[in-house]
């Protein structure tokens, strides 16, 4: 393998996984993503003898001003600071890739790499950081080294350095090396990733955890989760059911094995009160503040019953509006163990109106809660006040009259308000088709368009029809947004709920036989449940990765001080239970065994073998300067004194060696020029090359041969010049 081609790509590696790293958790527009990854491409796919061209030169000292200049006006204009600072270190990256020219340059494309993977620790860190980040730890030890030595190999060519045997440094030579980095060295240096990982696994789990993430740069996932906002459309909302992002993952307790794949529950985000003609709305927007914080609960209509609640725990992506989604008959909630900052706004709960819960303060990776859920046989009371009632029986003054006469012809027959909604629901449900693109999205009408002319809508079109004719009939009634999901992940044995499972539905207040709101759901059975495959290599492969992820950002991004604590306290206990069951927490072996006595032993047995490890690794200093005078091979030293009294000899003849010129090309020089003395120097440097480099032996027979080849040399009388002769 040639040197120089494994380092450009060891370092092309790391300087790609840096920058995906940051890629990956920054909030970059899709273009601009787009726009980063094709310059790393077209940056890493420049020939190396590229690199040298005058264009590339001037790209190397114009293009980070040009870059500095432009995120400078943006910055100005309003972008936010964090990703103008992310956009200019990657596309600063790629400029460098480009240009590069030797081992300094590899060096600061090393450095940008790993201030990349800082960057990408601050802005969150997922699954794909982690997956990078596994990649950094392996090539980065190989990165390393291979730069150190070809800056040496380039330090010592500029300096004029000369090989062993008096030739210069060739450089090129040494790139197009495949004697110098082999499998063995790779395998090598890739393996220091293995003690490095150890070692920075447990800085993470020993050292406390706090929380700052460096002062609350986390910010927000600038995607609206799609379906939610504070008014819903009916021309705008609906074509949502082919989005596989997930929203949310939930797990129910005390399910029966096998577990379904596919598990319909219905998870309440909020809901709105006003209709327009076109869109639903809220007139009300007061919110109690001053919820739980940290591992508290949140009563809804009365505090959590363990020996009688179900519990579904719920595991939320980060959306916004930052909504918490609640299952049917939710009468309290639990925020589980989550990671808070110290600087900043601490993570709570609100009740906002329509029966709404939000969360507010820093939490860049969703929420983690438990919702507590009432009993079907439990009565949960809920009172609307006479002042809030028109509320919910409001129309629009342009309702068409055949909506109500629809409505009284399906309801008028039965004989109490559940009855009613509930025949309506039925005709809904199965009289009319769902699709997701409606042709009543457009008409100035669109839910009497739905009911008399298309037939055939998305969610939204079949719950306003239903709130809308509950209405006309005088039950109060409201639309109600959410989810309905989920499909089973095997890998991670919880439910997956997705941006595609996005619903709507009504909830209709009903005096008897109690009073409380009702839900209907009046979209037909195809429209509402999971509508994700469960089965197939591409579920397979999702599974898998929507499961690691969870692991990671549980285990890794949310491991926290109270987890942390919760570690020691297990292992503590497991290591308590294993005295007591060898039997050691008793006697004499009671006080050596316990925690803090093994610490120190283990510390104190650590401090012993350093100290004897250095000992040992000290040099052996017998007399005063010893240590300063340099350990040199007999042989080599002879072999060196040999030639040095060669060299003398041929002084005294004045023929003198040139210090540019290696011994044995000055030796060649001379019997190529046929000097009298040329065939005795060259067989004479050829022993000493072979003993100084090539590992033969100068006994003493053969050291008198060459001192007495050497006195011949130095005694040595030319010829008298012949007489010319007589004309």
């Amino acid at each position: 393998m040639r040197f120089g081609l494994v380092h450009r790509i060891m370092t092309d590696a790391l300087a790609a996984l840096g920058v995906l790293a940051v890629v990956n958790t920054a909030s970059m527009s899709p273009w601009t993503t787009g726009f980063v990854i094709a310059g790393l491409a077209l940056a890493l796919s420049v020939p190396e003898a590229w690199q040298a061209r005058p264009a590339l030169r001037h790209l190397a000292t114009i293009g980070p001003l040009t870059l500095f200049a432009v995120q400078g006006v943006r910055l100005a204009a309003g972008r936010p600071t964090l990703d103008i600072a992310i956009e200019f270190a990657a596309i600063l990256q790629i400029i460098r890739l480009a240009t590069r020219r030797g081992a300094a340059h590899d060096q600061q494309i090393i450095v940008l790499a790993l201030l990349h993977f800082v960057a990408g620790t601050v802005l969150g860190g997922g699954l794909s950081y982690g997956l990078c980040f596994i990649g950094f730890l392996i090539v980065a030890p190989g990165a390393l080294v291979l730069s150190h030595l070809r800056r040496e190999v380039e330090g010592n060519y500029r300096q004029g350095a000369r090989d062993r045997t008096g030739l210069p440094v060739d450089v090129p030579r040494i790139l197009r090396s495949r004697r110098v980095v082999g499998r063995g060295f790779l395998a090598t240096t890739c393996l220091l990733s293995v003690p490095i990982f150890l070692f920075t696994a447990a800085l993470f789990i020993v050292f406390p955890r706090v929380g700052l993430s460096l002062l609350l740069l986390n910010h927000r996932n600038g995607d609206r989760m799609i379906g939610f906002s504070d008014k819903v459309d009916l021309g705008e909302v609906g074509a949502i059911r082919d989005v596989p992002a997930l929203a949310l993952r939930f797990d129910v307790e005390d399910l029966p094995e096998p577990r379904p794949q596919k598990l319909t529950l219905r998870l309440r985000g909020t809901a709105f009160d006003r209709y327009d003609g076109r869109r639903w709305e809220r007139t009300q927007s007061k919110t109690h503040s001053g919820g739980p914080r940290s591992n508290e609960t949140l009563p809804i209509a009365r505090h959590p019953d363990p020996t009688r609640d179900r519990r579904i725990t719920i595991e939320l992506e980060p959306i916004d509006p930052t909504v918490v989604f609640l299952p049917p008959r939710t009468v309290a909630l639990q925020l589980r163990t989550q990671q808070q900052a110290i600087v900043g706004e601490p993570l709570e709960l609100s009740r906002g109106p329509e029966g709404e819960v939000r969360y507010q303060g820093e939490s860049g990776h969703g929420l983690r809660y438990d919702a507590f859920i009432a009993t079907d046989r439990e009565p949960l009371v809920e009172v609307l006040t006479p002042q809030d009632r028109p509320r919910y029986l409001e129309l629009p003054p342009d309702t068409p009259e055949r909506i109500a006469q629809l409505a009284h012809e399906w309801a008028d027959g039965q004989p109490t308000p559940y009855l009613k909604a509930k025949a309506i629901e039925e005709h809904l449900k199965h009289d009319f088709k769902y699709q997701l693109g409606s042709p009543s999205g457009g008409k100035p009408q669109p839910v009497d368009h739905f009911l008399f002319e298309s037939k055939k809508g998305h969610c939204e079109f079949f719950s306003t029809a239903m709130a809308i004719m509950l209405r006309e009939i005088g039950i109060p009634s409201r639309n109600v947004t959410g989810f309905v999901g989920g499909t089973y992940n095997r890998f991670g044995r919880y439910y997956a709920v997705r941006q595609g499972d996005a619903h709507s539905w009504v909830e209709a207040y009903l005096d008897d036989p109690i009073h409380s709101w009702v839900t209907f759901d009046p979209t037909p059975t195809s429209g509402a449940q999971p509508l994700q495959d469960t089965s197939g290599a591409w579920v397979y492969v999702r599974d898998l990765l929507e499961a690691l992820s969870q692991r990671w950002n549980r285990y890794v991004i949310g491991y926290d001080l109270k987890t942390q604590v919760r570690i020691f306290e297990d292992l503590s206990r497991r290591y308590e239970r294993l005295r007591t069951k060898t039997g050691v927490n008793r006697g004499a072996l009671e006080r050596l065994t316990r925690p803090s006595v093994l610490a120190g032993v283990v510390l104190a047995a650590g401090l012993v073998t350093y100290v004897l490890w250095r000992r040992r690794r000290a040099p052996k200093v017998d007399t005063p300067g010893a240590a300063d005078k340099p350990k040199i091979d007999p042989k080599l030293e002879v072999a060196t004194a040999l030639y040095r009294a060669l060299e003398l000899a041929l002084a005294t003849h004045g023929i003198v060696r040139p210090p540019a010129l290696p011994p044995l090309r000055y030796a060649e020089e001379l019997a190529a020029r046929q000097h009298p003395l040329g065939g005795s120097v060259l067989e004479l440097t050829n022993r000493y090359i072979e003993a100084r480099f090539g590992g033969a032996v100068i006994d003493e027979s053969s050291q008198r041969d060459f001192e007495r080849r050497v006195k011949e040399i130095r005694l040595y009388k030319p010829p008298p010049p012949a007489a010319e002769s007589a004309p």
